[in-house]
């Protein structure tokens, strides 16, 4: 990864920013490496290692201030600024991420959603008109966007991220099953749901001949 950061070890810091929000919410204030380990699955080796980037982080006797290292790691994420997202593609999984709350927590807005079905373009979800994806060139050139979540089906999403891409879009989440070649100026984060679920099966499998 660009940055020289390893997508385990970006997934990590996500798993330290999730779980360092949830203990300060019940009012802790410090932890130490092994504590904030055991509480995530991830070896008390492994959580020194990470946070060894972040030069004098550590507190003698008290490990870690919490709100010390999540700004921190917030600031690598670059979840300490707020980024505009457009989604593509507004069947029923568009539709839901329209609505879905976890991106403004992370400093992520959806300002704008496209399709080019007829039956959907001009209705109005958790507050959003859809629009035509004729207009996504202006809209995002208006309002500044510089992600997009791609949310179109299969056949569509290469030839739909080319346009992204062309469009100056930054950076694609993208959840059509499909490998999508880019330039090297745009990201690429996939979530294919049911490789996540034919995993999760399987684990699950395995769990039962064990048992």
């Amino acid at each position: 990864m660009k940055g020289g950061h390893s997508k385990a070890m970006i997934a990590r810091m996500s798993r330290y920013l999730r779980g360092l929000e949830r203990i300060m919410s019940g009012g802790t204030t410090t932890i130490n490496s092994k504590a904030l380990g055991e509480m995530l699955g991830i070896s008390d080796s492994q959580v020194r290692k990470d946070f060894a980037m972040f030069n004098r982080l550590g507190h003698a006797g008290i490990g870690y201030r919490c709100e010390e290292l999540a700004e921190v790691i917030r600031q690598t994420l670059g979840m300490n600024q707020v980024w505009s997202a457009a989604i593509v593609g507004c069947g029923n999984l568009g539709q839901a991420l329209i609505g879905y709350r976890g991106f403004r927590q992370r400093g992520i807005t959806i300002e704008a959603a496209f399709d080019e079905n007829p039956a959907v373009i001009g209705t109005t979800i958790h507050g959003l008109t859809i629009q035509d994806f004729g207009q996504f060139a202006a809209t995002i050139q208006e309002l500044e966007i510089q992600l997009a979540i791609l949310s179109v089906p299969a056949a569509a999403a290469q030839k739909t991220a080319d346009v992204l891409a062309n469009c100056g879009i930054l950076g694609i989440l993208n959840f059509a099953p499909v490998n999508l070649n880019l330039p090297d100026s745009v990201s690429l984060s996939n979530v294919d749901l049911t490789i996540e679920l034919e995993q999760l099966v399987f684990a699950v499998v395995q769990k039962q001949k064990v048992d």
